[in-house]
């Protein structure tokens, strides 16, 4: 995230409560509000361990 209380952390990693508040309120415009709104799907599907196990390989 590069803002914020939440600046230095990685959006897969950003409170659930957080990014679905960014949906409601409606997501930033540009490259960060689409990387939000992915990272909305996929806590929404409980995906976003899948991310985490691809950032510990890498």
């Amino acid at each position: 995230m590069p803002f914020g209380k939440y600046k230095g952390r990685f959006l897969i990693d950003l409170p659930e409560h957080y990014v679905v508040w960014y949906h409601n309120k409606g997501f930033p415009k540009g490259k960060l509000g689409q990387q939000l709104e992915l990272v909305y799907e996929l806590k929404l599907n409980g995906l976003e361990d899948i991310v985490r196990e691809i950032r510990k390989r890498y």
